[in-house]
């Protein structure tokens, strides 16, 4: 019989069971404007498994997708890569409806379910490396430690050439295609980086660590199925260079200059930062936090060189625009950046100050003392904000 959501095949004992998601538009403070997907797949082994379940207000369709397959009380077993409740909301539910024989998690996955769903018992934790037998497949569970939460593992179904990647290699999309084939790669480009820089960048030292493992396992891999977005089929390849490359964050010409104005001062100066910037060869990208969010910040910044940041002054702080965009920022880490604060003020002028500091605690190299100007900028304060964009591109371009 026909059900209201139908899986879709993506190989031949295999289907995505996932649910779509029109509506999000905001990810614990990452802007999802084009919504995301909860991917789950049904594995049809001798032993059917469910590998992840997805968000609870999705239940519905994650059953009625299983449905059009089989019934769901044929599961016997369901594998939890990752405890987050985007991918474990509706887990408890889904257990007691289908009672599969076994609910798989790893060692810290197990002890996470645990403390989220507290009458949820059975779950068997399973080791780095450990192999289990579905009867005529199987699956490999590989630990992937804070990517991105300590729970995390990734499942690799061996016959049928399919790591099950979890959060690695995914990308807040709604679509109806499920293939990045289907997809305009200029989207997958732009929201593969966005979900990276504000998901992963705080942890690419253990990013790098992982691709050279898998690397020296060589698995054999057609499809790379992770629990958000397209399932990764042609360009594999393509992909995981891409997360080499962002894990290394290796300075560019790009230089970001964030900032946020109450009467223009502030924008001017950032302008004329833009102006002496290009002017020595560097790349602006010039962002109002009136208008761009912080994930859009963080995105800029993942493969940039620069970070300069700009704020007027108020109530003896800098904006709070301003500081919400370094507080994100500060939290994932952004690695190698020189830069320098900047900002209009009217009396006390403390805001570029506390840029400043803010960037030092971020590590960031700076190039010069923040440059503050008092109320409107003067043709010499505007020609001195040129010269700090000049400056900041010639300590970049020397990297």
């Amino acid at each position: 019989m026909p059900k209201p959501f139908e899986a879709v095949r993506i190989s031949e004992r295999v289907y995505w069971v996932g649910a779509v998601d029109w509506e999000i538009r905001n990810f614990h403070g990452y802007s999802t404007r084009r919504g995301t997907t909860y991917n789950a797949y049904l594995v049809l082994a001798d032993e059917i498994t469910l590998i992840d379940t997805v968000k609870a207000p999705f239940m519905g369709e994650l059953m009625s997708r299983i449905a059009s397959v089989v019934d769901p009380r044929d599961i016997k077993v369901v594998v939890s890569n990752h405890a987050e409740m985007d991918h474990s909301g509706s887990l408890p539910d889904v257990v007691k409806a289908v009672k599969p024989r076994e609910v798989i998690a790893s060692t810290m996955g197990a002890k996470a379910l645990a403390d989220h769903y507290h009458d949820l018992t059975g779950v068997v934790a399973v080791k780095d490396g450990e192999r289990k037998s579905l009867g005529n497949m199987s699956l490999t569970f590989l630990e992937t430690r804070m990517l991105h939460w300590p729970d995390s593992m990734v499942s690799y179904l061996a016959e049928e050439e399919i790591l099950f990647s979890q959060d690695a290699f995914g990308m807040h999309l709604a679509s109806h295609e499920r293939f990045d084939d289907e997809i305009d790669p200029a989207v997958l480009e732009q929201e593969a980086r966005k979900y990276y820089a504000n998901i992963l960048m705080p942890f690419s030292p253990v990013v790098t660590k992982a691709l050279a493992r898998f690397a020296e396992l060589a698995l054999p891999t057609k499809l790379v199925a992770p629990d958000h977005g397209p399932i990764w089929r042609k360009d594999i390849r393509g992909i995981t260079e891409s997360y080499g490359r962002w894990a290394a964050q290796r300075p560019t010409r790009k230089a970001v200059v964030a900032y946020d104005t109450m009467w223009k001062s502030t924008a001017l100066m950032a302008r004329a930062i833009g102006d002496g910037l290009a002017g020595a060869g560097a790349v602006p990208v010039l962002l109002p936090l009136s208008s761009a969010d912080r994930s859009e910040v963080a995105t800029e910044v993942l493969d940039a060189g620069a970070l300069l940041v700009g704020s007027p002054t108020i109530n003896g702080q800098m904006f709070p625009t301003v500081a919400d965009a370094l507080t994100y920022l500060k939290g994932l880490k952004p690695a190698n950046l020189v830069g320098a604060a900047f900002g209009s003020y009217g009396w006390s002028g403390e805001g570029a100050l506390h840029v400043h500091e803010a960037l030092k605690d971020m590590k960031v190299e700076l190039v010069a003392e923040p440059l503050r100007v008092k109320y409107v900028p003067s043709e010499e304060h505007l020609m001195s904000a040129r010269n700090l964009g000049r400056d900041v591109a010639t300590r970049l371009l020397r990297t």
